[in-house]
């Protein structure tokens, strides 16, 4: 294969499950990495695919490592370092480090920690975007210790992504491949069929389907939601023009399409604080709801 997978066995249990971290909460969590990686490429002006490379070696990074021991923050840094150099388009540490420093500031302030006043975090009237308005961000300072600890967890998470996928870091991204079965189906052309395709391949990248499928079914599962969303009928099988599996793309789609479920905005404070504070937050609250193995 163009790219390494998951398992079978890696797929149906994750080291994060078998620390006892539930499949849903685990999804949650890689999709907060996911995100801070895209926003943090964004802010840096990163090219996209460096970004996309980056987010599909972090989803490859929880199959053989568990969140009880390592942060989502730091090794979102270090994918995203790590791609920018894989597709040579090469970014500072020091500007990367003070980007997720900012994104993981705002975040904190969108999303107070719980406590036992209620007038300092609980206002309830107040959404995290009207928080967001308030925010103000104060850079490091050049020699702070905050940005020493940052650059080594950086450099850390950098070192065990290559250690622990064996250097085996090529990823082979399906936007290409996608437009040439468009092409083939007749809808290479359409108005809004390519671009939505794409929409649907970027946003699949929160997902742990680039760790589970070969491109080709990524992009068939793209092809499959868009033209089912915009009712465009497709010939019966055309899959198979592709050799693709039709549970395989099916499976695909399902996990793309649970992505735009409506969550509750306490279901959006659990897991972005536990993105937020890391292995720390995550074994904490391992210890508080006994899911823990205790290792």
């Amino acid at each position: 294969m163009l790219q390494p997978l998951a398992s079978p066995e890696q797929a149906k249990e994750t080291p994060s499950m078998t620390d006892g971290l539930p499949r849903e909460l685990e999804e949650d969590l890689r999709a907060y990495g996911c995100k801070l990686i895209q926003q943090a490429g964004l802010l840096l002006k990163q090219k996209q695919v460096a970004i996309a490379t980056a987010q599909v070696l972090f989803q490859r990074f929880w199959y053989v490592s568990s969140m009880k021991h390592f942060s989502i923050g730091d090794i979102g840094m270090g994918a995203l370092y790590l791609a920018s150099k894989l597709e040579e388009c090469p970014i500072r540490m020091r500007d990367l480090i003070n980007v997720y420093d900012l994104l993981l500031s705002r975040a904190r302030h969108q999303y107070p920690p719980l406590s036992g006043s209620p007038s300092k975090h609980s206002s309830t009237n107040t959404t995290p975007h009207e928080q967001d308005a308030t925010f103000k961000y104060t850079p490091m300072s050049y020699f702070s210790q905050t940005f020493y600890e940052l650059k080594d967890a950086l450099v850390v998470g950098e070192m065990q992504i290559l250690k622990r996928l064996g250097f085996n870091v090529r990823v082979q991204l399906p936007y290409g491949t996608m437009i040439n079965y468009l092409q083939v189906l007749g809808l290479a052309g359409h108005e809004k069929v390519p671009q939505t395709c794409w929409n649907h391949l970027n946003d699949a990248l929160q997902t742990p389907v680039y760790a589970l499928f070969p491109f080709p079914t990524l992009a068939c599962a793209s092809i499959l939601i868009t033209t089912r969303i915009q009712g465009i009928p497709l010939p019966d099988g055309w899959y198979e023009l592709f050799d693709v599996e039709h549970e395989d793309m099916l499976a695909v789609a399902d996990q793309v399409l649970r992505l735009y479920r409506e969550r509750s905005e306490e279901d959006k404070r659990r897991w972005t604080l536990l993105g937020i504070g890391g292995k720390k937050a995550v074994r904490k609250w391992l210890d508080e709801t006994g899911t823990s193995d205790g290792s």
